[in-house]
C-alpha cells in the first residue's frame, strides 16, 4: 500500500471520502459502466460474492476473482445475454474502521432493485420493479495515488436465489 495517506482527515471527511467511493461504484454498476467501476479499484483488488446456506450449513462462494479476472469477465460482457433491465443499488455505509496500516474497513448495507424496462414511443420507460437482493458490502480501501481505492470487497448476500448471470450485477 502506498503511504501517501498522510494528510489528517477529520472523521467526517474520511466518512465522506469512503461514502463517495461506495456510492460512485454503485452508480457505475447501475449504469453498467463496469470498466469505470473497475477503475475505482486498486491493482491488487479482490472481489467475492458469498451467501450462507442453511441447507448445507455453510457459506457458499459464488464468485472470487482478482482484478485481472474481473477485467476478463467484463471484456466478455458483450457476448452475454443481458435482459435490458434497469438496476438500482442502494448502499448505506455503516461502521468505518481505520487500521494500523492506514487502510479503512467499511461495512455497507445493500439493497438491489430490478426494473423491467418497457419499450414505448422510441424511448425506454420503467416498468415493474422488485427487490432483487439484499446483503452487505464488506470493503477494504487504501489511499494511493491521491485517491481512495477499493482493495477488497466481499458482498455477503442474504438473498440466495438470483438466477444465471447475476454475479454481474451485485
Amino acid at each position: 500500500m502506498s503511504k501517501d495517506f498522510s494528510s489528517p482527515l477529520t472523521r467526517a471527511e474520511l466518512r465522506a471520502a469512503i461514502e463517495d467511493v461506495v456510492y460512485t461504484g454503485c452508480a457505475h454498476l447501475d449504469d453498467q459502466r463496469f470498466g469505470a467501476w473497475l477503475e475505482t479499484t486498486a491493482p491488487e483488488f479482490r472481489y467475492a460474492i458469498k451467501a450462507y446456506s442453511p441447507d448445507i450449513r455453510r457459506e457458499m462462494t459464488w464468485l472470487d476473482h482478482d482484478r485481472k479476472a474481473l477485467a476478463a469477465m467484463i471484456d466478455l460482457l458483450p457476448k452475454h445475454h443481458l435482459d435490458g433491465a434497469q438496476w438500482l443499488r442502494q448502499a448505506v455505509v455503516g461502521p468505518i474502521v481505520v487500521d494500523a496500516d492506514d487502510s479503512v474497513r467499511a461495512v455497507s448495507s445493500l439493497a438491489i432493485f430490478h426494473t423491467v424496462v418497457d419499450v414505448g414511443d422510441a424511448h425506454l420507460e420503467g416498468g415493474s420493479s422488485r427487490l432483487f437482493a439484499v446483503g452487505r458490502y464488506y470493503d477494504r480501501l487504501h489511499f494511493a495515488g491521491g485517491h481512495w481505492r477499493l482493495f477488497e470487497r466481499t458482498a455477503k448476500l442474504d438473498t440466495r436465489q438470483l438466477g444465471a448471470g447475476s454475479h454481474l450485477i451485485v
